[in-house]
């Protein structure tokens, strides 16, 4: 396959959100937790959750363009400040999948798809009980992004709950271990499968390398 712009900008739509979605590879699948200031709460599958720094430490996520189609999460996370992003367990991606769908403001999508919620902390947003990693982020800001009128959401990070077999003495975390899934286009996931490990790289300990041809 080749692509040119035009191609790309002609092609069916629905294909041509797949491939664009496709080839950037693997995504972390992800359910931010929310809830409004009248008690209602909110849970969408987001695949665009990416570090920004550890010192401090700062997370952000992409929200798509807000005039055709009401943003809960985003709403939600205006109104109180407040938010969790959960990792899915591979047993769980076919009802997080389906958190997607266009629900009202009043449906819990914790319900629809039966989903725990669980407040911990006195924190002012819903974690999600069965997953097996949770983060407590507190909104910083949100920066637009022009060319396709997006946003970008920035957030510190609160509370981190991981189980301590899934973290090593020097603090990787085992997302084989935890069962995390991936995404790929709209509705394609992954099992992560930890195929190797490897120090800090410097040049002076570069290893002898043997090109692979195959």
């Amino acid at each position: 396959m080749h692509l040119t712009r035009a191609d790309i900008q002609e092609m069916e739509r629905i294909r041509r959100l797949n491939i664009i979605n496709s080839i950037t590879g693997i995504k972390p699948a992800n359910l931010i937790g929310t809830v409004s200031n009248d008690g209602d709460p909110n849970l969408a599958i987001f695949s665009s959750v990416l570090h920004l720094g550890s010192d401090p430490a700062l997370l952000g996520f992409m929200l798509r363009p807000q005039e055709d189609v009401r943003r809960h999460t985003y709403e939600n996370i205006k109104e109180n400040g407040f938010y969790t992003i959960n990792h899915i367990h591979h047993h769980l991606v076919e009802q997080a999948h389906y958190t997607s769908a266009k629900f009202d403001k009043k449906e819990s999508e914790f319900k629809e798809c039966s989903f725990t919620e669980e407040y911990l902390f006195d924190f002012r947003a819903p974690f999600v009980q069965e997953s097996k990693l949770k983060l407590g982020m507190k909104f910083l800001e949100s920066i637009p992004i022009e060319t396709n009128n997006t946003l970008m959401i920035i957030g510190t990070v609160e509370y981190v709950l991981i189980p301590d077999d899934a973290v090593d003495e020097k603090g990787d975390v085992n997302l084989e271990i935890l069962g995390s899934v991936g995404v790929s286009g709209l509705g394609s996931y992954y099992r992560m499968l930890n195929i190797g490990q490897f120090p800090y790289a410097r040049k002076s300990e570069l290893p002898g390398f043997t090109r692979n041809t195959a």
